[in-house]
């Protein structure tokens, strides 16, 4: 095992790994906000979601090789797939979590339905969006290695090759690279998340363990982040 090899595999192992639950965010966050919307829709879309999921990853590999070739594309749609098993519930929790006196402020304000969606729920439900995302990236980063079985590089190479030399420390290090590529992933999204909330520790930083603030207070922070 050459390192410049590992290293090569490892940056495409975190890439494959973050691609699809990006690509997933993207279709989640729309799906969710018609959930929320048309509540008769979230029971058969998150049904959809948990049969996907529980479709084995090899099983998709094999319908997909015939259109997809042996490749990235390959693994990707189906990682995109099961992320939504994950983020399409976040997203609908994250925004049905918005306090309905929130709602009722942006509205007295003068906020439209768009306006009061972009500048006041959604940056209410990031902590639970990102807190969904996180799940999403640590999972596909480890399903990734399973990709090697089709040609794609990524450190599940080592687990194979490990395995057919009967050399343990191959495999162990891409068991390490695999943990190592997750828990950094997982700390950036906590980072980005605290940039992306920074009234939550400033209410954090204030409350000193006291209560969360009552809809009116979150109001006027909803009021702040619209301007």
């Amino acid at each position: 095992m050459s390192w410049s090899q590992y290293w090569q595999y490892a940056a495409a192992n975190a890439w494959l790994g973050v691609v699809p639950a990006l690509f997933g965010l993207v279709i989640a966050l729309p799906v969710g906000i018609a959930c929320v919307r048309w509540r008769l829709l979230y029971p058969p879309v998150l049904s959809a979601t948990n049969v996907i999921y529980a479709i084995p990853s090899l099983a998709l590999f094999v319908v997909l090789i015939d259109y997809t070739g042996l490749g990235n594309v390959t693994l990707i749609i189906p990682l995109t797939l099961f992320s939504l098993c994950v983020l399409v519930p976040n997203v609908v929790d994250g925004l049905r979590s918005v306090p309905d006196p929130v709602r009722q402020a942006a509205t007295a304000m003068g906020f439209g339905p768009t306006r009061r969606l972009l500048q006041v729920e959604l940056p209410l439900a990031i902590p639970v969006v990102i807190a969904g995302l996180r799940i999403a990236v640590v999972s596909s980063i480890s399903l990734v290695s399973v990709g090697a079985l089709i040609g794609v590089n990524s450190l599940g190479y080592f687990f194979i090759d490990g395995l057919q030399r009967s050399f343990n420390e191959e495999i162990y290090a891409a068991i390490v690279g695999v943990i190592v590529i997750a828990l950094l992933a997982d700390l950036i999204l906590v980072l980005v998340r605290r940039l992306l909330t920074p009234w939550s520790r400033s209410r954090g930083g204030t409350s000193k363990g006291g209560p969360e603030p009552a809809g009116a207070e979150q109001a006027v922070l909803a009021e702040g982040m619209a301007r």
